[in-house]
């Protein structure tokens, strides 16, 4: 049998299994690409795993394709970075879409958009419903074609210098608050900053901004948020499972060779499950220390839930009226959406309440 019909039929795995990956991989071509990511180095779940991506790449390459991974702000501003890979400039980035709602709210629907699904639907629906079918068909118009790269999980709601009691303390607000939540933030009467994680923290120390807020504990607590804003607060209601994203330039991902394709694909799951999985290891031992050091926990008040929650269905509509893009893939999201919720409310919801109860 010819090698490379053997690799499509017997795939990945199986050609590890029966020894032949090694010339195989010979066979291919030295490449190195070059990743911008959105994030700082010193956040080492987040930028993590691209360094994660890159290493498994080399690895099972044999160290024939690698990838150099570049902070944000290194190569281009931690915002630039699609426009990059569109253009070409690099051959991939790693970010959180919804940075680029800006440019079509779509973005948003890939990472985060208040209230909707969290980690496991979320990978649920872009790996078996039409998720990732539909923004890479979104993704065209830029030239990228997107793998999942990870996700946070549910997030905090954020380090406030002021307690939260109402919705009325929303009201002249400035925060740090990442994606399409600031809209709804704004229509609360907030008024939302966009800044990169690597800056919130002097932001937020001189008083420029109110409120912020970035992951969750560990990734806060390696920021220091703590030391100049006392009050945490949760949920982050707007972002219940954010998905982190590889996105590569079109043409560059065609040109790799059916074998190499494969193995940035596999290289990317075991990034986007890695993420998680620190996330939630390291988030316990952190808030428990926050805590310790004089943090105080806050649940928001109900009315800004509801007001959250209103707003942001209101948004949701007049998107769908006037932007394409967004109607057609929030209309297979919120369908998915309803579905998971109705099942998670039985099983998962169920053993969670009684187990979080329980002084084990």
């Amino acid at each position: 049998m010819e090698r490379r019909n053997f690799v499509r039929q017997a795939g990945l795995a199986g050609v590890f299994a029966a020894g032949v990956a090694p010339a195989v991989v010979h066979a291919q071509a030295n490449i190195r690409w070059r990743l911008a990511s959105s994030f700082p180095k010193s956040l080492d779940t987040i930028f993590g795993a691209a360094d994660v991506f890159a290493k498994k790449v080399g690895e099972m390459t044999g160290g024939k394709f690698q990838i150099s991974t570049h902070a944000g702000g290194e190569l281009m501003p931690a915002f630039g970075v699609v426009d990059a890979v569109k253009e070409g400039t690099v051959e991939m980035a790693h970010t959180a879409p919804y940075y680029f709602h800006g440019k079509d709210e779509t973005f948003a629907i890939g990472c985060a958009i208040p209230f909707g699904l969290n980690s496991r639907q979320m990978t649920a629906w872009m790996l078996e419903g039409n998720g990732l079918k539909l923004m890479r068909e979104f993704y065209k118009q830029y030239n990228i074609i997107n793998f999942l790269g990870g996700n946070t999980g549910a997030q905090m709601g954020g380090w406030y210098r002021k307690e939260v009691k109402s919705v009325a303390d929303i009201k002249g607000m400035k925060m740090r608050i990442g994606g399409f939540a600031g809209r709804v933030l704004e229509r609360m009467g907030g008024v939302p900053q966009n800044i990169p994680g690597g800056e919130i923290y002097q932001a937020l120390e001189k008083g420029t901004i109110d409120a912020a807020e970035w992951v969750g504990p560990y990734d806060d607590q390696k920021l220091g948020f703590n030391k100049v804003a006392p009050n945490y607060y949760y949920p982050g209601w707007w972002e219940g499972g954010p998905q982190l994203d590889f996105f590569i330039n079109t043409k560059s991902f065609e040109a790799l060779t059916p074998e190499y394709k494969a193995i940035v694909e596999a290289a990317a799951a075991v990034a986007h499950n890695d993420m998680q999985a620190k996330y939630d290891a390291r988030n316990p031992p952190a808030l428990r220390q926050l805590v310790q050091g004089g943090t105080k926990l806050f649940r928001f008040p109900k009315d800004v839930m509801d007001a959250a929650f209103k707003e942001s269905m209101a948004i949701y509509s007049e998107l769908s009226a006037k932007n394409p893009n967004w109607k057609k893939v929030y209309e297979d999201y919120s369908a998915f959406r309803r579905d998971q919720n109705l099942w998670f409310r039985f099983a998962e919801a169920g053993f969670d309440d009684f187990m979080q109860a329980q002084k084990l």
